[in-house]
């Protein structure tokens, strides 16, 4: 398995931070990378909730993921799964406002993502490449971040 984690200020206070980054609905209006997402099932962002996501890959290449979220605490944290090619992963958000100092009123958001190879071929390609996977997972999640930061 490997876990990579990013942590990064919002300047807008949780609820907001909450709010965009679980509208599911207006995800390609802040996310630069997401084309498409589609709702599996109704109702408000929840335990529960399922949906399809197609993003644009720094190669070009365009890759779709289903997403479902296994544990969510309204504004605190929500924990989502999503099964891979070779691999499934698990993304924990965290949103924890910010009491004191200069930034006072904003959001610290935290996402730890875990990777577990579920084939032969995912274990392979996870030892030699493990490095350059975290690396370039941690770019897309602070990628992810930054939008959201933007947005917010």
């Amino acid at each position: 398995m490997s876990t990579v984690a990013v942590t990064r200020l919002v300047e807008a206070p949780v609820a907001e931070v909450w709010r965009v980054f679980t509208d599911l609905r207006r995800r390609c209006e802040w996310l630069s990378t997401v084309t498409e997402v589609e709702l599996m099932t109704p109702g408000t962002f929840g335990r529960g909730t399922v949906w399809r996501e197609t993003r644009t890959m720094a190669d070009g290449a365009q890759i779709t993921e289903e997403f479902r979220v296994r544990e969510c605490v309204v504004p605190e944290k929500f924990v989502v799964e999503s099964p891979g090619i070779g691999a499934d992963y698990r993304m924990a958000y965290t949103f924890v406002p910010v009491l004191e100092g200069r930034h006072r009123g904003g959001t610290m958001v935290t996402v730890v993502q875990d990777g577990t190879p579920t084939a032969p071929a995912g274990r392979f390609l996870a030892f030699v490449f493990g490095g350059l996977a975290a690396r370039t997972v941690e770019g897309a999640l602070r990628r992810d971040l930054d939008d959201l930061a933007a947005a917010a």
